[in-house]
């Protein structure tokens, strides 16, 4: 991975006769305004929003291209471009909304994109089901002011949502801003169609839960693009939330905000969003809050009224009993306001230089006091890293997850690259060796796949290769990621 020269190396160039044939043929399926071979498309289609390839990009190394980039309007469609693609032996790399920080659509060896935006229909709104059944490549912001406008919700709500889509979220296991009461996105996928790299279309029967074996649509959770394309899913949706009440609080340290939210977890009351930056965020973001070196949580409870009265109450007596104290709603107010503002953070370190990432691990409660205090040491004992902070945004009765932010200047004497994976080098060593899981929403990618045998194990994970082989045989699908 350090050899960035093997990922930036330009178009894979097919022979002329073979070009001709599969433009010919993917014309046909698609119309021409519907493809495109023009050289600011295979551009665009390149590279996603790996924190590194922007670095190399700005560098002016020309990214691994697609061969061609295609718009299908439907699942058919789609199926067509597969049979082609198996017939041809040419890659292929589902594209959703192009978020993906760990190199997942970098188009390794060309091929075809197939980029889902424009199956983008909401096909069903299910009151009595509670279900909205949807296009892979919807828009996720669309989504949610669409249910909101019908006076529902989705309560995926990730940093991406702007620019994300349905089938991305599907197909990494992205969990949203509001996963602690309603769970990711794993967890609110009812049924999904996809098509298969043969071209075969499979759809899931939209049940509440079932015993019929092993369900093989599920598969599609977290496969990122490498066993085929998700095309429509049927989610979970709530009606709109009655009331919410915003709470914050600061505490003397980290470790008392995360063991304030393990024994709010542990009297079964879920807020919909549970934040806790730890001393060096807390100072970075809510300065103006606290004190020096205090740790700052915010809660979101939400509901009928009846109820998130109750848990207000019951969240500032734990919080009190942990030493906190009450910094009112102005501070979540300030997180709802600039929480999509990822682009411009990045926007605005990138021409200086700065090396930055986010690394979200997650850890049961038992583990993650040593393995914050293990992948802080680690990552902030290499020379140049000038930020290394966290918080834990995701939360579970067993665990949660913790979001760490690093960044700095290289050395002189050191690469930008070298400098790069020796933090993630770091980052992932600490975290495997405290018994974390190396990935919690992001996945794995081209980043974290040399690590992925490691978390998973060498016997799952050559059963997890066999899978691979199985539906994907002629091995097209977004190659080079994941396994």
């Amino acid at each position: 991975m350090n050899n960035y020269k093997e990922i930036y190396t330009g178009k894979i160039k097919f022979p002329e006769e073979k070009k001709r044939r599969i433009k010919k043929k993917l014309v046909k399926i698609l119309d021409e305004k519907n493809f495109s071979e023009k050289e600011i498309d295979l551009i665009s289609y390149s590279r996603g929003y790996w924190p590194i390839s922007l670095q190399w990009f700005l560098k002016g190394y020309l990214p691994s291209l697609p061969n061609f980039v295609t718009w299908p309007i439907n699942t058919e469609q789609v199926s067509e471009i597969l049979k082609l693609a198996k017939e041809e032996k040419v890659p292929v790399i589902p594209y959703g909304g192009g978020t993906s920080v760990t190199g997942g659509v970098v188009p390794l060896k060309g091929g075809i994109v197939i980029d889902l935006k424009k199956m983008n229909k909401i096909i069903e709104i299910n009151d009595l089901d509670l279900t909205v059944t949807a296009e892979a490549g919807i828009n996720g912001k669309i989504l949610e002011e669409k249910l909101n406008s019908r006076g529902y919700t989705s309560r995926h709500i990730p940093q991406s949502l702007p620019a994300s889509t349905l089938g991305g979220w599907i197909a990494t296991k992205a969990a949203g801003q509001f996963s602690t009461k309603y769970g990711k996105i794993e967890n609110l996928v009812l049924g999904l169609e996809a098509v298969l790299p043969n071209g075969e279309i499979i759809n899931s029967k939209i049940k509440p839960a079932s015993s019929t074996g092993p369900e093989i649509e599920k598969l599609f959770l977290g496969s990122e693009g490498t066993i085929g394309v998700i095309t429509k899913a049927t989610l979970k949706i709530w009606p709109l939330p009655e009331e919410k009440k915003l709470l914050s609080f600061k505490f003397k340290s980290f470790t008392e905000s995360l063991e304030a939210a393990r024994k709010i977890l542990r009297k079964g009351i879920y807020p919909a969003v549970i934040r806790l930056y730890d001393e060096d965020e807390t100072e970075l973001k809510f300065q103006d809050f606290t004190e020096d070196r205090e740790s700052l949580g915010i809660f979101i409870v939400e509901g009928m009224k009846e109820i998130t009265g109750q848990e207000k109450k019951a969240i500032e007596r734990i919080c009190k009993n942990e030493g906190a104290k009450n910094c009112g709603e102005e501070p979540v107010k300030k997180w709802l306001n600039e929480r999509f503002d990822v682009i411009t953070d990045i926007s605005q370190y990138l021409p200086m230089k700065v090396v930055f990432d986010t690394v979200e691990v997650a850890a049961t409660w038992s583990k993650i006091p040593t393995l914050y205090r293990k992948m802080k040491k680690e990552i902030s004992s290499i020379e140049g890293v000038l930020l290394s902070s966290a918080h834990a945004s995701h939360f579970y009765l067993n665990g949660a997850c913790l979001y760490f932010t690093i960044g700095g200047i290289p050395p002189e004497d050191v690469k930008l690259e070298d400098f790069y994976f020796n933090f993630w080098s770091k980052a992932m060593k600490a975290c495997l060796e405290s018994g974390g899981t190396i990935s919690h929403h992001h996945g794995i990618g081209l980043l974290r796949k040399k690590w992925l045998k490691e978390e998973i194990g060498e016997s799952t994970y050559r059963l997890l290769k066999k899978i691979k082989e199985v539906f994907d045989s002629s091995e097209i699908m977004n190659p080079g990621k994941l396994i």
